[in-house]
């Protein structure tokens, strides 16, 4: 497998448009012309297809003019209907089916919040998650960034008949169906040695260990203002020392990727100041609080700002949005076991993945 084959990268060329269905819940078009249309094709790749569903957000690049805007200060300028975030050079609009997203950036980061949103009006809901398909079952392994999550579906995807779904963002819907989201792998230095036939051969050069977290603190930091100009952000995309962009059919096979299994299992992973990994059940109310908290709380500073300024304008009222994503979640998670697994800070990936694939096993392969 050659390196073109692994590597993920952008369209060549001008902006053509494009057309994603989100499994059948929410429709994305991207107008032909869009600066941002090279990040959106990458990140929503799986769901590239025309729609038809209820709920549809459009992207375009040029911002519509409006008049008789409210001033919040000099960070929003907003109306019944819309809202202009100035520091992120974004707007969005509210349409009888959806929104329209509007701006000259990187846009990926104003869509998932209100793909969320709109998932949630159709009783779904975006998580952040790993999320398997072990024969039949879906797992849902929700976490902090960091803890093991794309190291642990790698461990149990080797096990025959287990297939990947996602190991970062997925989906729920309230019948307690997992929706998978098969974007692309960010695989880092520490996955050296789980995916090693990714790393043979001549390859983008990577920080080594040590540098990871402060070359991955400093693209954090930066990140606000790269969004803003999609050229520049699809370079650092490519050539990011922190990280290499993989596409899991690349990783798994085809055959190996599965889009949707009724939920069976949910484990919440942390780490922790211990030396023994603790597993403890908790309630399905438990659990519900902390994916729709984690999942806020993993979202880029952009897509905050820009859920915190829906809310505090009115557009879209915050308890209202948190309280239906909640009852969605909760309604998925009826029926099935919930717990809490605390891992060792100190283990590395490799261990840490190893025992949570092995406790997966134990519970669902009887």
């Amino acid at each position: 497998m050659s390196q073109s084959d692994r590597d993920v990268k952008p369209p060549i060329g001008a902006s053509v448009g494009a057309s994603f269905d989100v499994h059948g819940v929410v429709g994305i078009e991207v107008e032909p012309g869009t600066p941002g249309e090279s990040q959106l094709r990458d990140m929503l790749a799986p769901f590239l297809g025309v729609s038809h569903a209820p709920r549809r957000i459009t992207v375009g690049g040029k911002v519509s003019r409006a008049s008789g805007r409210s001033h919040a200060e000099n960070a929003y300028r907003f109306t019944g209907e819309s809202l202009f975030i100035h520091a992120d050079r974004v707007q969005i609009l509210q349409t009888p089916d959806g929104y329209r997203v509007e701006g000259a950036g990187e846009l990926l980061t104003a869509v998932i919040p209100l793909l969320d949103r709109l998932c949630v009006q159709e009783e779904a809901a975006m998580i952040h998650a790993a999320v398997v398909d072990f024969r039949g079952s879906g797992v849902l392994l929700p976490a902090w960034g960091g803890v093991g999550k794309t190291s642990t579906v790698a461990k149990l995807v080797a096990m025959r008949d287990v297939r990947f779904m996602a190991d970062d963002w997925a989906f729920m819907g309230g019948g307690g169906m997992l929706l998978g989201y098969a974007k692309p792998m960010f695989l880092k230095p520490h996955h050296r040695t789980i995916y090693p036939e990714l790393f043979r051969g001549t390859r983008k050069p990577l920080a080594p260990g040590w540098l990871t977290a402060p070359v991955a603190n400093l693209a954090t930091a930066v990140h606000p203002v790269i969004v803003r100009y999609p050229k520049t952000a699809a370079f650092t995309r490519r050539w990011s020392p922190e990280h290499r962009m993989v596409q899991p059919e690349r990783v798994f096979g085809s055959n190996r990727i599965s889009s949707a299994a009724p939920a069976q299992l949910a484990i919440f992973l942390e780490r922790f100041d211990g030396a023994d990994a603790r597993l403890e059940a908790r309630s399905t109310q438990w659990m519900t609080s902390r994916i729709v908290g984690n999942f806020h709380s993993e979202l880029p500073m952009v897509s905050r700002r820009l859920v915190e300024a829906l809310g505090a304008t009115g557009l879209v009222p915050l308890e209202e949005h948190f309280g239906q994503k909640a009852a969605v979640v909760r309604r998925a998670l009826e029926d099935v076991p919930c717990y809490l697994l605390r891992l060792p800070a100190d283990w590395s990936a490799d261990r840490a993945s190893d025992f949570v694939a092995q406790l997966v096993r134990s519970r669902l392969d009887k």
